[in-house]
């Protein structure tokens, strides 16, 4: 039975998973807060998937683990979007007269929504390519009362692009440039460093948004 359940595990690619819980929980939960709490909007899940996919690259022996990978990533993305959507659902238009925090801006709030009103219910799926956007859109979505089902659709392909695509890319070149590989604690603080600074620097020292009217 044991020979079984081990077979069942490397099959589904869940001996990575169990050799790296850690690791594999501090993925999930930064993707899951970067998705659906606005606390979690200068997280670099764009690097963080690039760096997972350039870990499996390392090791061929764990590529099996790579599509569940995918699937677990992708699912905590689809719940973080559904946690933001129903916080702004609950918050309501009263969330854009909250004054601002350490973890919350609201003109960061008033961007995601001006970008919904541009692009309409896409902005589910576009926005999950665009840093601290993609934190404002689903809760913008829930204040806005956008369709569930409709936000659900965009929700669930937009999740399932943005983390296959980001650990592809992080894959085939880890795989292409093997140097990348015996560099990869050099590349995650310098990536880390270039997604995040700037985020950062806006933070603390960028203009202030006139309120929206």
């Amino acid at each position: 039975m044991q020979q079984i359940i081990d077979f069942l595990k490397y099959l589904f690619g869940l001996t990575w998973i169990a050799e790296h819980p850690l690791g594999l929980i501090f993925v999930i939960a930064i993707i899951f807060a970067e998705t659906g709490l606005f606390v979690g909007f200068f997280l670099p899940g764009d690097s963080l998937l690039f760096v997972t996919g350039l870990l499996f690259a390392k090791d061929s022996l764990h590529l099996i683990g790579f599509i569940p990978m995918i699937i677990i990533l992708s699912i905590a993305g689809v719940l973080g979007n559904m946690v933001g959507y129903w916080f702004g659902k609950k918050s309501g238009p009263l969330l854009f007269t909250k004054k601002d925090t350490f973890f919350f801006k609201k003109k960061h709030l008033i961007a995601a929504k001006e970008f919904y009103d541009e692009k309409g219910p896409g902005t589910i799926f576009l926005a999950r390519f665009l840093p601290i956007v993609r934190t404002f859109v689903p809760i913008v979505a829930g204040v806005v009362e956008m369709d569930r089902k409709k936000f659900m659709l965009y929700n669930i392909i937009g999740s399932f692009a943005w983390i296959t695509s980001m650990m592809c890319i992080g894959y085939f070149l880890g795989d292409r440039f093997p140097i990348l590989q015996k560099r990869i604690d050099l590349l995650i603080i310098g990536i880390v460093a270039v997604t995040t600074l700037p985020v950062l620097f806006k933070m603390f020292f960028g203009k202030k948004k006139p309120k929206a009217s």
